[in-house]
């Protein structure tokens, strides 16, 4: 008999071999009928696989993203396997689960293309498939049988992946009359898939390659419902009306020029208003919370970058680097703002009482990014960090952390994101190489994170091999109002560049010790937060943050003098605004401050002149009725009060 572990922690006695689906069934039937797979002591795998000895499982459903990407790599074998019954002879490279839905990668061979029109056969086929509810069968096979096989198929794309793997290593997944080279694992039969919708189709080098061949890309999802589907894609049309680019034209916000360069946003006076309300609600926390404003260069010298580490791991990334007239001068546009601020640390001794310090910037950075990987503000070559770094003892960094953790969650409550997840990423155990700094000091920050996280109470998950090179960190993944993830602020602990810069303060033994660094962005980028800020609110944001806060539209040219009577009284108790001075019909000017998104329109005419009243439209709710000044200034104060508490 063999122990299993529930994610509850409760322990269950099985015989050796057991099963996921096994398991699943002595829990309940109706698990039973929607398990996806089973998590084995932190591994995926199949329900059908035996568990030969005790472990800590967890049985994964349409709810668990790996319950989900297990669900769509068995669907890319679905339609991988209607490719080849409806193309005879494409060959195949791979197809793995995405974020939505999957995708593969097919050579149809020459001359021959795939479009919309064929989209519809493909999606049919797929279903007509699933309907036969072909178990997904598990084969160990020898490299020499999976050379022989898919030498026979003469598909060179599964030969070529087959050349990095060990003999002992390899396994085929049959479903129906599809064998495919794949380590899984997978649903238990095609019978789980009920709605396919094949998305778009795109080039893709074999294996990213610009010098092999060009491959056919095709995209899909699927799902246990039709329903289902059929919600995904209304988000998706809701998505297109919340696209950042789309609405940060139209509202004004932000642009970009070839002339200027790609990935590199020009800000507008409105999204420059934007931005500045948003660095200053930041500034008011941060010097409430003890921190001290910095200003660093753009540019720094190659040495700097070298011994922080970044110059190794990054400069093939970076930008050329802008050579002097001196010999052996070389300089590179800051890629991070942490080397300059461990040389303001240096400036001059600490001293263990004066520990932590706070340094705090709004820094510009820029990284050479892949023109195909540019999109909108989101990815960028140039962008500004709310960035910080804390220096302090070592018997201070948990309590740092989580005074950084409140604010990160302050941010949050402030911009109307209420629903997010704290991910823990850590170094892989499998590849150190990738990463700087000894195990030690590995050990006590990643145990410092899980730590302050635990006792903040935070949803939690935990990703191997996503820690930053020299350091474990804590990524807040936010889901917006349509459900999508993104990952925004963020906290790091850091022994090693510390070690790297020399940085010291002398303790209350009198002898010199080396600080810890805590490296933190609640908004991460600037760029990336207002790109998702604007699709999560759909460009309609929180009062306080709106660049305009009322439009004053005058009826015609006679009541423009009233008009900037009434700005002035605004302004005077700090509501920003504009007067729409247009020769334009008012329903114009009304269509036109809606499209731009102000949350509110005063409209003034003879007979608000006249009484001394405006009359208040709300932005997406029409008409509120006439006002006197001070009583819409004491309304706006009300619902603005209300936002911030």
């Amino acid at each position: 008999m063999i122990n299993i572990t529930l994610p509850d922690g409760s322990v269950r006695e099985y015989q050796e071999g057991v099963t996921g689906i096994e398991i699943a069934a002595s829990i309940s039937e109706g698990l039973a009928r929607n398990v996806l797979a089973v998590k084995v002591n932190g591994q995926v795998w199949d329900l059908t696989r035996p568990i030969p000895q005790d472990a800590s499982i967890q049985l994964l459903t349409w709810n668990d993203d790996e319950g989900k990407a297990t669900y769509w790599h068995s669907s890319a074998h679905l339609m991988a396997e209607a490719l080849e019954a409806l193309y005879p002879g494409v060959k195949l490279g791979i197809g793995p689960a995405i974020e939505n839905g999957f995708y593969y990668d097919i050579d149809l061979g020459e001359g021959k293309t795939l479009s919309q029109e064929d989209f519809s056969a493909i999606e049919q086929k797929m279903l007509e498939l699933a309907r036969q509810k072909s178990e997904f069968v598990r084969q160990p096979v020898s490299k020499a049988d999976a050379i022989a096989y898919f030498t026979e198929k003469n598909d060179p794309y599964k030969l070529d992946l087959l050349q990095n793997l060990e003999d002992g290593s390899i396994t085929f997944y049959t479903q129906g009359n599809f064998t495919d080279l794949c380590r899984g694992p997978h649903i238990p039969n095609t019978g789980f898939i009920k709605a396919a919708k094949l998305m778009n189709v795109a080039g893709a080098y074999w294996r990213g390659d610009e010098k092999s061949k060009q491959l056919t890309r095709v995209y899909a999802i699927t799902f246990p419902k039709q329903k289902d589907l059929t919600e995904y894609l209304e988000r998706l049309e809701e998505a297109k009306r919340r696209d950042h680019r789309k609405l940060g034209k139209e509202m004004e916000l932000f642009a970009f020029s070839e002339k200027v360069g790609m990935g590199l946003p020009l800000w507008l006076p409105k999204g420059t208003l934007l931005r500045e309300r948003l660095e200053q609600f930041m500034r008011k926390a941060q010097m409430k919370a003890g921190y001290q404003p910095v200003v660093t260069p753009h540019i720094g010298s190659k040495e700097l970058y070298v011994t922080s580490g970044h110059y190794e791991k990054y400069g093939a990334d970076s930008f050329q680097p802008i050579r002097t007239p001196n010999e052996n001068e070389e300089f590179f546009l800051k890629p991070m703002n942490c080397p300059h601020h461990c040389e303001i640390y240096k400036t001059r001794p600490r001293s263990y009482k004066e520990l932590p310090v706070r340094l705090a910037e709004f820094g510009t950075v820029y990284r050479y990014e892949q023109s195909g990987e540019l999109h909108g503000l989101t990815r960028v070559r140039g962008f500004t960090q709310d960035d910080a770094h804390i220096f302090c003892r070592p018997d201070q960094v948990k309590q740092e952390f989580t005074k950084v953790i409140d604010l990160v969650l302050y941010v949050f409550k402030a911009l109307g994101f209420d629903n997010y997840t704290a991910q823990i990423s850590l170094r892989d155990p499998e590849n150190k190489t990738k990463y700087i700094g000894s195990d030690e000091l590995w050990e006590k920050a990643e145990r410092a994170i899980i730590e302050a996280a635990t006792e903040k109470g935070l949803p939690t998950v935990t990703e191997l091999g996503e820690a930053a090179f020299y350091g474990p960190k804590l990524d807040f993944m936010v889901k917006d109002a349509l459900g999508r993830k993104w990952q925004l602020g963020t906290i790091q602990v850091d022994y090693n560049l510390p070690e790297r810069f020399d940085l010291e303060y002398i303790g209350a033994d009198n002898e010199k010790h080396r600080p810890v660094m805590i490296h933190r962005a609640p908004f991460g980028s600037l760029e990336r937060f207002v790109a998702v800020l604007i699709e999560h609110c759909g460009g309609n944001f929180p009062l306080w943050l709106s660049p305009d806060q009322v439009a004053i539209l005058p009826i015609s040219e006679k009541y423009h003098e009233y008009a900037h009577q009434v700005n002035e009284q605004l302004a005077e108790q700090d509501i920003r605004g504009y007067i729409d001075t247009r020769d334009e019909k008012i329903g114009r000017k009304i269509r036109d401050a809606e499209v731009s998104k102000v949350p509110y329109m005063i409209i003034v005419g003879e007979k608000e002149q006249e009484n001394q009243i405006v009359s208040v439209r709300k932005h997406g709710l029409g008409d509120m009725g006439t006002l006197r000044v001070d009583a819409f200034v004491d309304n706006f104060r009300a619902v603005l009060s209300e936002l911030l508490t």
